[in-house]
């Protein structure tokens, strides 16, 4: 029996990156994944990007799950309040696993820019994007698994401290979802419910292989223009990660933790899609990031 059978997950955000390679592994772990986000075929989000919900549900049930794509905007509470009522409806109130990866804030993130020079419009858009989406998906994703006493909330995000990331938006977004998981964790506890955040490492997304010119097959071209890219992670790294999180039993020990793909890899035993085990975190500290 797979791990995740009869299970049942919101991936918030699983249109592409780490939010895909989630829902896959969820999939992959035999669970029943409700793949959202605002890209549908014929119908792109202002990200520019190809890639749709509709092509990340056919992957989960590809990879042995039951992938249901439901369009989202995240920042439009009437869409968030419809998928739960829907997933409740559907699942006869249940949700297991409740996944926070909705983003958006790239094209608005102008790097080593000082705030005060920075649009504001878009650093606030970037926390309205970045965070706010997040605590609506779980202001109503929370209930139901209180209901059933049982359930995880995986906040994604970029870097597992508090560390300054080279723009005040972006940096305010990213540590602002560590601070969400660990302040859910302690409201939740009481309901055995858990909360964590969850990071990948240097992340070999669509966009960052498209950033790079190369694709998966030739992905280590790439170290010319940046050697660090040696070192980078497929989406399906984080995404055994969050599939390894939640079938763990003992999963609710770590409720308020920032956890690390590369940590958890070798806590679980699991490897990228490659075969590797990326460490970003020793790879880091080694070369003073």
């Amino acid at each position: 029996m797979k791990p995740l059978e009869g299970k049942v997950a919101v991936v918030a955000g699983a249109t592409r990156g780490a939010g895909r390679g989630i829902a896959v592994a969820l999939g992959r772990a035999g669970a029943t994944v409700y793949v959202t986000g605002r890209s549908v075929l014929g119908s792109l989000s202002d990200m520019g990007r190809s890639e749709t919900i509709d092509e990340t549900a056919e992957l989960v049930s590809a990879a042995g799950g039951k992938g249901i794509a439901v369009r989202t905007d995240f920042t439009v509470e009437s869409d968030v309040r419809a998928l739960y009522d829907r997933v409740a409806e559907e699942q006869q109130g249940r949700l297991d696993i409740q996944v926070n990866d909705i983003w958006g804030g790239d094209p608005l993130t102008v790097w080593n820019e000082p705030f005060w020079e920075h649009s504001l419009h878009d650093g606030l858009l970037i926390q309205k994007r970045g965070v706010h989406t997040h605590m609506l998906a779980s202001y109503y994703a929370a209930p139901l698994m209180i209901a059933r006493g049982s359930g995880l909330i995986i906040e994604i995000t970029d870097g597992n401290d508090y560390r300054y990331r080279g723009n005040l938006y972006y940096s305010l977004a990213k540590i602002s979802v560590i601070h969400l998981a660990q302040a859910m964790a302690a409201d939740l506890r009481p309901h055995g419910v858990a909360a964590v955040a969850l990071t990948p490492g240097f992340l070999r997304s669509e966009a960052m292989l498209d950033h790079f010119g190369v694709t998966e097959a030739n992905w280590r071209d790439a170290a010319a223009q940046d050697p660090h890219f040696l070192q980078s992670e497929t989406p399906a790294y984080v995404g055994q990660a969050a599939a390894a999180l939640a079938a763990d039993p003992n999963a609710l020990q770590r409720s308020g933790q920032a956890l690390t793909s590369w940590d958890l890899a070798e806590e679980y035993g699991f490897s990228d899609a490659d075969g590797r085990r990326p460490h970003w975190g020793r790879y880091a500290a080694e070369h003073g990031f």
